[in-house]
């Protein structure tokens, strides 16, 4: 039958203590469930990227959500004909996404955001509500910008996260004035790239809420060229948020378009 996986997405930003007894926890009640993919566990949070049976998934985010610390996050889905990933892990690690700037706490405060409705429509009108240029920042990998992005935004061409502070600021002249609008796939990376922006006097720094997932789901995709890569084995998503048209290699973590097929090897659990 297809479409019988759910795939969640998510992530919070929340002070996290006990995280062995935790990560039992959630051990436990994913491998019940039958869950697939990584959870990541941090003093800063959590990033979560999941498939299993429907009925499963919405179960296990039932759970997730029990825990006072998650009561209120936001769960991405999509639906696919096969689980995305092939084995379920919880890690404890020191960041939800490296970052490698100490004096970003996202739990002490969200950065500002805009809501994928509203942003369509600056993009649509050319400017914000005060009038201002819009520059649309791509905070992830130049690998995900191969497989899709928003029509004109600027790509730092990074590697890697802990690479975009010193690539942004080549482009902070380009930027004076502007309203700066932060995406990433979920909302984690632009997020945090977004608390950096304004902690580092960029002025006027926005995030998109719910990063591109969401903006599909609300806008169907509207300015985005191409598909959106995500890190597990379906590659990339269409704007309907249905499995896309590339491959990866996941040794040399190359993408190209081509024809689908299944693979046995394990995606790299990063990014959001």
């Amino acid at each position: 039958m297809p479409n019988t996986y759910l795939n969640l997405a998510a992530y919070q930003f929340a002070d996290l203590d006990d995280l062995p007894g935790l990560r039992a926890h959630l051990l436990a009640e994913g491998r019940r469930l039958d869950m697939r993919g990584t959870i990541l566990l941090t003093p800063e949070g959590v990033n979560i990227m999941l498939s299993g049976p429907t009925d499963n998934a919405r179960a296990f985010a039932d759970v997730l959500r029990s825990l006072p610390p998650l009561a209120n996050m936001h769960i991405k889905e999509s639906l696919s004909d096969e689980q995305s990933f092939n084995r379920f892990l919880v890690k404890i690690k020191r960041e939800t996404i490296t970052f490698r700037q100490p004096g970003i706490r996202p739990a002490d405060g969200r950065a500002a955001t805009v809501s994928p409705e509203t942003l369509a429509r600056w993009i649509d009108e050319g400017h914000d509500d005060d009038g201002r240029d819009i520059a649309i920042i791509d905070t992830r990998n130049d690998f995900e910008v191969q497989v899709g992005h928003f029509h004109g935004a600027i790509n730092p061409h990074i590697t890697k996260f802990t690479e975009l502070p010193a690539a942004l600021e080549a482009h902070r002249p380009q930027l004076a004035g502007k309203r700066i609008v932060t995406y990433c796939t979920g909302g984690i990376r632009c997020e945090k790239a977004a608390l950096w922006m304004a902690a580092n006097g960029y002025d006027n720094v926005v995030q998109l809420d719910g990063g591109v997932l969401d903006y599909f789901e609300h806008t169907g995709g509207k300015h985005w060229d191409g598909e959106l890569f995500v890190f597990d084995r379906r590659v990339s998503l269409t704007t309907d948020l249905a499995p896309g048209t590339w491959e990866q290699d996941f040794d040399t973590r190359t993408v190209h378009p081509a024809p689908k097929h299944d693979t046995a090897s394990q995606p790299p659990s990063q990014g959001s």
